[in-house]
């Protein structure tokens, strides 16, 4: 099929009650298995390049890799960029085939981050290209905040509001009480649900839950046991995604836990077969491991069996 626009997805999330995932990819191996995973389990998926990625693998690479992805494939696909944060890189998305472009202005004041995703907003929505906003703050939040200084990170309903009308963004990434990468809380998980309710009451477009991996304990354990030195890592619970969807999220995104089983299949792989020396075996069983992780994830969202009707 052909890549289509992230709107046209989470639309339709938000009307039947699901979410879609979204799933960064930094190589082949990665992309192969999110799109064979969304194949088998007949769900829609959105693949998710960091500007990471693009320093890291480059943009015709990538864009190439996820438009022949995208044809081998009868399940709907949208390529977005996460994070976007340099209006030139943003700007080489929309004029190099992304459906869908992050502006992260969220390290930006209210006005300048309304200001900047407006602009983005101007150059995506004239090429038909769907916009994300984000408005809230995730760094920090594991680091001991509490009580009036977290709500200085949290995302405000009224806010966000405001910040939805005057940009015109056609999706908006909240902080409730997440945070990026494998150490997200200290202690007991602490999502605020209530807010989240509030926002979903008085913003129209769907939201976006960043920051979401479930870092399984199994997975650590594996890499653990083959050399890894991940102690203390945690995630946040299917349980919480669950209700995170039920309230009001529409997309999921997705990256720590990829590489964590990547990481965990090829120490794996190295430990008990130290004589192998062929890349397709080592990265083979990880690319398995990371379909494997996908499907659970896109069973989690309820997008399983929504690609068509």
């Amino acid at each position: 099929m052909a890549l289509i626009a992230g709107k046209e997805l989470l639309l339709k999330a938000k009307k039947e009650r699901y979410a879609v995932g979204a799933f960064n990819i930094n190589n082949m191996e990665i992309l192969q298995a999110i799109t064979r995973a969304a194949q088998e389990e007949g769900s829609p998926a959105i693949i998710a390049v960091s500007e990471g990625a693009i320093k890291y693998a480059g943009l015709a690479y990538l864009v190439s890799m996820v438009v022949v992805a995208a044809k081998e494939v009868d399940v709907p696909l949208t390529l977005h960029l996460d994070h976007g944060r340099d209006l030139e890189v943003i700007r080489s998305c929309i004029e190099n085939g992304f459906t869908s472009v992050m502006i992260d202005g969220s390290h930006l004041d209210f006005e300048e981050n309304i200001s900047i995703t407006k602009k983005v907003g101007e150059m995506a929505h004239a090429k038909g290209i769907s916009v994300e906003g984000e408005l809230g703050r995730l760094k920090g939040i594991e680091d001991g905040i509490d009580g009036g200084q977290r709500e200085t990170f949290l995302t405000d309903p009224g806010a966000a509001r405001e910040f939805v009308e005057r940009t015109e963004v056609d999706s908006l990434a909240i902080a409730i009480g997440t945070s990026h990468g494998a150490y997200k809380f200290k202690g007991e998980v602490q999502l605020d649900f209530q807010r989240l309710r509030e926002i979903a009451n008085v913003v129209d477009v769907p939201l976006v839950l960043h920051g979401a991996s479930g870092v399984s304990p199994t997975i650590l354990e594996k890499s653990e046991k083959y050399g890894a030195s991940i102690r203390g890592a945690q995630g946040v619970p299917d349980d919480s995604i669950r209700e995170a969807i039920n309230i009001g999220m529409s997309k999921i995104n997705i990256d720590t836990d990829l590489r964590l089983s990547f990481l965990a299949a090829i120490r794996e792989t190295l430990a008990l077969q130290p004589q192998e020396f062929d890349p397709r075996r080592i990265l083979g069983p990880a690319r398995r491991a990371v379909e494997e992780i996908a499907r659970h994830k896109m069973k989690l969202f309820g997008s399983s069996g929504r690609a068509q009707g």
